[in-house]
């Protein structure tokens, strides 16, 4: 029975992954499509509902093998933890589908360059932030995870530079204040990936040390 079990979880972890895959791949083409076109834009929002059946299906062979074997201890911490992940990678999907949302606005405005924002930081930081806390979960890496959320504040500058740019933008050019709206929402998006890969490696630090830490504000690596 433990090597089917054994067997049944790294199939579900790989199944995970592959979730993962498709979400980070939603979300790097919906950034894409903030200066592309709306059909691409509109392509992402349709594959939305392809990652949101499969984290459901995810969830409920998680349930099932909780009923089937009854797991305890870091058997159990493993289930807690991939339900939880299954969970936050949809999120990501859900940002990427905000994002490509706003996009189809974005593409039919005549913007000025100077309104322009330049989300590429940011995006890089974020996106490095949640490949990084897939790999400290695949490699049972704690130390890793730790480390990963102590960059989350620089996410959060970002994200407040943003918005005080788009104060300014807004009194300069009024006309423009759909577009520059619009990019606030992105830059929200954005900042919640990296707030989704904080939470991931909290789940990272339950998983390996069996330790609660999401309401420390920060957490010494």
């Amino acid at each position: 029975m433990r090597d089917r079990f054994n067997f049944e979880i790294e199939s579900l972890k790989q199944r995970l992954l592959d979730l993962a895959t498709s979400a980070d791949r939603a979300l790097v083409r919906a950034i894409r499509a903030v200066d592309g076109t709306a059909e691409d834009a509109r392509a992402i929002i349709a594959n939305d509902a392809s990652i949101d059946a499969e984290e459901v299906s995810i969830e409920e062979e998680c349930l099932k093998l909780m009923a089937l074997y009854q797991p305890v201890a870091g058997d159990l911490r493993l289930l807690v933890t991939v339900l939880k992940v299954n969970g936050e990678i949809e999120r990501v999907a859900d940002m990427a589908s905000n994002i490509a949302a706003r996009a189809i606005d974005m593409a039919e405005a005549h913007v000025e360059p100077e309104n322009r924002f330049d989300f590429a930081p940011m995006l890089e930081r974020a996106h490095k932030m949640l490949r990084g806390s897939l790999d400290a979960f695949v490699c049972h890496r704690s130390d890793l995870a730790r480390k990963i959320i102590l960059e989350d504040d620089a996410v959060d500058a970002l994200n407040a530079a943003h918005y005080a740019n788009a104060r300014d933008k807004l009194l300069k050019s009024p006309a423009q204040a759909s577009y520059i709206l619009d990019c606030v929402t992105v830059s929200h998006c954005i900042e919640r990936i990296a707030d989704i890969a904080t939470n991931i490696c909290e789940d990272v630090v339950y998983l390996e040390e069996g330790q609660i830490v999401r309401h420390q504000k920060r957490i010494e690596a």
